[in-house]
């Protein structure tokens, strides 16, 4: 019987990543503790599987680089080789990456052999202890660290027993599509279980119905009364029974359903200590990375949208949380810094937190910031609570951060880490931060994005739902009971003055207005650090339920995450607190509507670049997204164009004959009318002393051509300008 080569590819494939992450984590490991016997021993025997397997299906340049990697690891257990030095492991590293990329080229179809002959030709020098691997490269599979491309690695501590293994018990490969099937099905099924709740509370009617017309009833038909009565309580008493059995069995099948889309954090996790290493050794920083409660079991739908989110964060503490050497040292801190990525079960959900022990978040440049671009006056910002102010940084655009780069800045893209948590994945997100003392993001996540807990609560006639999650307290006060604060109503709860608004007037609902009511009912919301107060009718219940999508068309009705089943005719929406709170701070706030405003037509950028192509290519983007757009060739006739006319912001490179760019940013922060323009340099330039050059003299971001694409450009610009 002729075997199936391609299902062998397939299985090999799966099972080479999987050693690949495993040498990753073992040599981030050994670069700390290089002398740790059970590790390398491990990492030795994963490279002597690649290299045996690929060998065997005819995959020569895969089985070539496991072999040198093996070489290299029995010269380090039999001491034919000195002590490693960051060249050799970052050598080592590149191996990985390169099997990585192998495997990827052999999974979509393309040539594998004939790669990497220079690579293998560096390991084998090392492990004849002649090379040193000091040509310190970009990871050939994990692209630029700075960019968070690095291919996976994993947490401390890792030897072979950390690996999850099966046992005795017997396994099979199932395709996520069938399970995700299973559980759609599943859905439906407790969808039926209401429906037939429905039915048994009409039944119920009729049963209490039939009791009062049978007591009121004498004749010659009582013995048909009776019979009909006696028909209706057994069947009532049936159904009542098998509804909760069902329900039981049903509920033991959804959880069984879901667990069987779980993973474990060490998924994700396990890619980030790589990204960590690769970047600290970029930025010239000093990390400890530490990793706790990877094992602890998410929905794969979760897992697999939430690697992005934890790796900005990450990206932030490195590059503006975590200070360098001499920083720490003048601030008395420990020389390394230190970022903690931690999981644990909390109340039903999973609450992940990234921390670090850097610089914090700076309040005053966060009040500075929104004073610039007029979110609020002094006044209200000093009456701010440190966890208010906090609040700005998810703001899009909003940066406390001297100068955006490609590596990060504190606020920039928070927008988007905050958007995904909890639009995407039905969570929370709060800041906690001491200046000076470091910043942690607490990230509270569902355990699966199927079933959630809601609460149901009617409001202006109709029902709607909110995630029982975001809902704090529910209070009933007397209209005397509330307060005005800057405009608007409040309740003073404990220690914190909330906000109040009617759930009803909110969202347009006709019906009596809530301020007419001497008693109110408020659901106090919460999402991050900031509560809202929504005067509703009544709370109808609490219960787990289906949680589905809205359909493509109705994507945008931001106030509303989703719907679910309520009965047979009964569709219920589900609410985005977080929109609700926008919502309401926007029917507050006294600033001029948003079309009142200048259009982003009439805003001018000026582009700066001595290569045609390169300045055309920029112009013709940024015209795309609405601007108007005018060309320089060079710093001179740059400055020229700006004596003319004012401009929005300036896009220029460095390298340009008569005015570089450097001397163009300084010359135009010395005017007047300049001295706040967002200026943004462009360039092939990538070394962190030309970054820091950028900052000295004024720009506000700096974005490198080779990490370039339109999306970056545009997006700086329209937060650097809004």
């Amino acid at each position: 019987m002729a075997l199936d080569r391609g299902k062998l590819l397939v299985r090999f494939i799966q099972e080479a990543r999987e050693h690949c992450i495993g040498m990753q984590k073992g040599l981030v490991h050994l670069e700390g503790f290089p002398e740790d016997r059970g590790t390398l021993d491990a990492v030795c025997r994963s490279a002597h599987t690649v290299k045996g397997a690929a060998r065997m299906l005819k995959l020569i340049s895969i089985s070539t680089v496991a072999h040198r990697m093996e070489d290299v690891f029995d010269a380090m257990k039999n001491d034919k080789m000195p002590p490693c030095s960051h060249g050799v492991w970052t050598l080592l590293f590149r191996g990985v990456d390169a099997i990585s990329c192998l495997l990827d080229r052999a999974a979509g179809g393309m040539e594998t052999d004939g790669q990497f002959a220079e690579l293998c030709a560096e390991l084998e020098k090392v492990a004849g202890g002649v090379g040193t691997g000091q040509r310190d490269e970009c990871p050939v599979a994990g692209g630029n660290p700075l960019r968070g491309e690095a291919g996976n690695a994993g947490d401390e501590g890792w030897n072979d027993s950390s690996r999850k293994k099966p046992g005795n018990e017997d396994t099979i490969r199932v395709s996520a599509g069938k399970i995700d099937e299973l559980i759609r099905l599943m859905g439906g099924i407790a969808t039926q279980e209401k429906r037939t709740a429905e039915v048994l509370a009409h039944l119920g009617k009729a049963l209490r119905l039939s009791e009062r017309i049978a007591a009121s009833t004498r004749g010659p038909s009582d013995g048909a009364l009776e019979e009909l009565h006696t028909i209706l309580a057994e069947a009532y008493s049936s159904l009542k029974d098998q509804r909760v059995t069902g329900e039981h069995f049903s509920r033991q099948l959804l959880e069984a359903s879901l667990s069987l889309r779980t993973l474990p954090l060490s998924t994700v996790f396990d890619s980030f200590p790589r990204t960590v290493r690769d970047m600290a050794l970029s930025l010239g920083k000093e990390v400890e990375f530490i990793i706790e409660g990877s094992e602890i079991e998410l929905d794969k739908l979760i897992i697999e949208k939430i690697g992005a989110p934890l790796l900005h964060l990450i990206r932030n503490a490195l590059d503006h949380g975590i200070e360098t050497r001499e920083e720490r040292l003048r601030s008395g801190k420990d020389e390394k810094g230190a970022i903690r990525l931690s999981a644990w079960f909390e109340r039903g959900s999973v609450m992940v937190v990234v921390r670090d022990d850097g610089k914090g978040v700076p309040l005053e440049k966060v009040r500075d910031g929104a004073l610039r671009r007029r979110l609020a006056d002094r006044e209200t910002l000093d009456a701010m609570s440190d966890a208010q102010l906090r609040e700005y940084i998810f703001l899009p655009g909003f940066s406390t951060s001297e100068m955006v780069t490609d590596v990060s800045g504190r606020g920039v893209g928070l927008d988007v880490v905050r958007k995904n948590i909890i639009d995407d994945l039905k969570g929370s997100i709060r800041i906690d931060s001491r200046e000076g003392r470091g910043t942690a993001f607490y990230l509270k996540l569902p355990l699966n994005l199927a079933l959630f807990r809601l609460l149901f609560v009617s409001a202006g006639g109709r029902e709607f739902a909110f995630l029982a999650d975001s809902v704090e307290e529910v209070l009933l006060v007397s209209r005397s009971d509330l307060i005005n604060v800057v405009n608007k109503r409040a309740v003073r709860l404990r220690n914190e003055v909330i906000p109040v608004d009617g759930l009803a007037s909110l969202l347009s609902l006709p019906g009596k207005c809530d301020g007419e009511r001497e008693r109110m009912l408020i659901a106090v919301v919460a999402t991050g650090n900031e509560k809202l107060g929504l005067v509703i009718d009544e709370v109808v219940n609490e219960d787990s339920s289906v949680v589905k999508p809205l359909p493509g068309h109705l994507e945008k009705i931001g106030v509303v995450s989703g719907v679910t089943s309520r009965g047979r005719r009964n569709v219920v929406a589900v609410l985005n607190v977080p929109r609700l709170c926008i919502a309401a701070r926007e029917a507050s706030s006294m600033k001029p509507a948003s079309g009142g405003g200048v259009t982003r037509k009439e805003l001018a950028v000026l582009v700066v670049d001595d290569s045609i192509s390169t300045r055309e290519i920029e112009k013709s983007i940024i015209e795309a997204h609405g601007y108007h757009v005018v060309v320089a060739g060079d710093g001179l006739e740059a400055l020229e164009k700006t004596r003319e006319r004012l401009f929005d912001a300036v896009v220029t490179d460095i390298e340009m004959p008569r005015l570089d760019g450097f001397a163009l940013t300084e010359k135009l922060r010395t005017d007047e009318r300049y001295r706040h323009t967002p200026i943004i340099i462009v360039t092939s330039r990538e070394r962190e002393d030309d970054r820091r050059r950028g900052l000295m003299v004024g720009a506000n971001a700096y974005i490198v051509k080779g990490a370039f694409d339109q999306k970056t450009l545009v997006e700086t610009i329209h937060n650097l300008v809004a």
